[in-house]
Parts: structure tokens; sequence; C-alpha cells
């Protein structure tokens, strides 16, 4: 038979800060940090697994966001350039970022491609091009997610 355990706080029986099911630790945490088994025995940083900043916007007729996370501003700078402004600031310049554009929900727009660029702690670059274009051009589905350390 099944059970049901519902409860509001856990507390330990000690200053253990390893949760373990069965004989296997699967989530260990301090003050600063939490990790989950991963595969094998290896632990995976939860923080560092986390998409920090995230925004998908509409380039093409009226500019503007669709959904965010951790995002003050975006800023259309012209054809496909554009500022993604954060919130809570990276920690620092050297984090991940990952960018895609497309065609939603139009279907007739071009192949293309992105990239990101200047990478400040306090914001991001987006450029938009279509493939073998020698300009760059607006796009209706943009994407920009930073993974890395927060301020």
């Amino acid at each position: 038979s099944m059970s049901t355990v519902v409860l509001d706080t856990i507390t330990g029986k000690s200053t253990a800060t390893t949760i373990t099911i069965g004989s296997t630790p699967v989530v260990s945490a301090s003050a600063t940090s939490m990790t989950i088994r991963g595969e094998g025995s290896a632990q995976t940083s939860i923080q560092q697994g986390l998409g920090k900043t995230w925004v998908n916007f509409k380039g093409t007729d009226t500019f503007g966001e669709r959904d965010s996370l951790n995002v003050t501003s975006l800023t259309d700078g012209g054809a496909g350039a554009y500022t993604v402004t954060i919130a809570n600031d990276m920690a620092n310049i050297n984090y991940c970022s990952t960018d895609s554009i497309g065609s939603f929900p139009n279907a007739n727009e071009n192949f293309g491609f992105s990239y990101t660029s200047t990478h400040a702690t306090g914001s991001v670059k987006l450029f938009t091009a279509n493939t073998g274009a020698s300009a760059n051009v607006d796009f209706s589905n943009n994407n920009v997610l930073l993974h890395g350390d927060l301020a």
C-alpha cells in the first residue's frame, strides 16, 4: 500500500545537510549551494544549471517582449539589433549566452543567424541577420538565455 506524508517543515536530528533515499545520497546543501545527484555518483550544482535571464520577443511589426525572466527592459537598436537589460546583474561578463531566432508565426521569413555580443554584467546585445545578407534584419521570434552566476 502507498503512504502519504503531509507536512510544512522537515527538521533533521543532527546537522546533516544531505537527503538520502535508501543508502543513496540524492541532495546535498550548504549555505550557498545545493547539489543533486546526477549520473552515477556525480553531483550537479542546481544553481549553475538554472537559467538566470531569458527573454522571448517579437522583432518584426510591433516590436515587443512576449515573456521574460530577470529582464528590466528590451531595446530595439535598429534592424536586427537589440539590447537586453538584466534586472539582477550577472556577477561577471563570463556568462554563457544562448540565442535563437525564427519565423514564428511567419513561415515566409528567410533562414538566418543570430549572435550575442557585448556581454556586460547588466546587459547583452543580440544581432540577427538573414543567411548571406549584407545587413542585419529583424525576425519575428527572438530568444536569449543566460547561464552563469548572479551578482
